[in-house]
């Protein structure tokens, strides 16, 4: 097929996904964009926010595009001249989900199930397209069971790393470390990447999340640094520091402007891998070989 035709498919589908993604998330039960066991007679209930068609549509709708074009550009040889539609549905209906995950945990710091749940049936959906169109990552001779062990693998290792994180921080830090909804959806995008490609995952959800870490450790310095400035300067020092501090207690978690979401950078890990999947298999298929794990 035409590669222009192919990009221009991809933008159009990445501008529909963000008009739809905006609609659907404004329709969402508040339920869902809640936190876990959070109640509107809590104190510190805050209602949801929602997507609106800007700016949050529009990002949406261009990270959606760069997915779809990257997948015409990249994967073109390997999925759609050689015509494996399941594989290329896989990417079409996972790409907004990994939108959703991006946009929720951005504006309220929750991963909604269903989102997970989700993602999941679209990695059940890249096992059956495994075996019945083929694998890049197992040859025909392969035992039947590796495509499908590499996925459950995937999911294990991945749900069950963020679990031990979470864990230790809890554990030696008495704050929680990771949350519930990241670890549901990294096991989720474990049954679409596998293990080979939760190495992927990995590697670029903490790098691209340093990026914007380290801006955000240097604001938080700044604004620390300003607020010692002001209660110097009170009237009151310690009035002042109180009223700092009632005001950071009374925030909520939400609205915390030194939280860094980990899901984001989770989904773009996910959407990275699923859309230059023959790209990376190119680069890693000699050094597996090499260590024996490619079959």
């Amino acid at each position: 097929m035409n590669i222009y035709i192919l990009i221009t498919t991809g933008v159009l589908l990445g501008a529909l996904t963000g008009i739809v993604t905006t609609f659907l998330f404004k329709r969402f039960p508040e339920s869902w964009l809640q936190d876990y066991g959070v109640k509107e007679t809590d104190a510190n209930y805050r209602i949801s926010k929602r997507m609106r068609l800007y700016p949050e549509g529009l990002i949406a709708g261009i990270i959606a595009i760069l997915f779809y074009v990257a997948f015409a550009i990249f994967s073109k040889a390997a999925f759609i001249d050689s015509f494996k539609p399941l594989h290329v549905a896989v990417v079409i209906l996972l790409v907004p989900a990994l939108v959703l995950v991006m946009m929720a945990d951005k504006l309220n710091r929750i991963i909604p199930d269903q989102f997970s749940i989700y993602i999941a049936l679209c990695g059940i959906l890249s096992i059956v397209s495994d075996y019945t169109e083929g694998s890049l990552w197992f040859s025909a001779e392969a035992k039947w069971y590796l495509p499908l062990l590499n996925k459950l693998l995937g999911a294990l290792i991945g749900g069950g790393l963020l679990w031990l994180i979470g864990f230790l921080t809890l554990t030696f830090t008495g704050r929680d470390g990771m949350g519930q909804g990241d670890m549901r959806l990294l096991a989720a995008t474990g049954l679409i990447t596998g293990c080979y490609g939760l190495v992927i995952l990995t590697y670029v959800s903490v790098f691209s999340a340093l990026i914007f870490a380290v801006p955000l450790l240097i604001r938080k310095q700044i604004r620390l640094k300003k607020e010692e400035e002001m209660i110097r300067n009170a009237p009151n020092p310690r009035k002042m520091r109180r009223a700092l501090e009632i005001k950071k207690a009374r925030m909520h978690f939400a609205d915390d402007p030194d939280y860094l979401a980990f899901g984001p950078f989770l989904a773009l890990g996910c959407g990275v891998f699923a859309v230059l999947e023959p790209v990376f298999y190119s680069k890693m298929a000699a050094t597996l070989s090499i260590l024996g794990v490619l079959f």
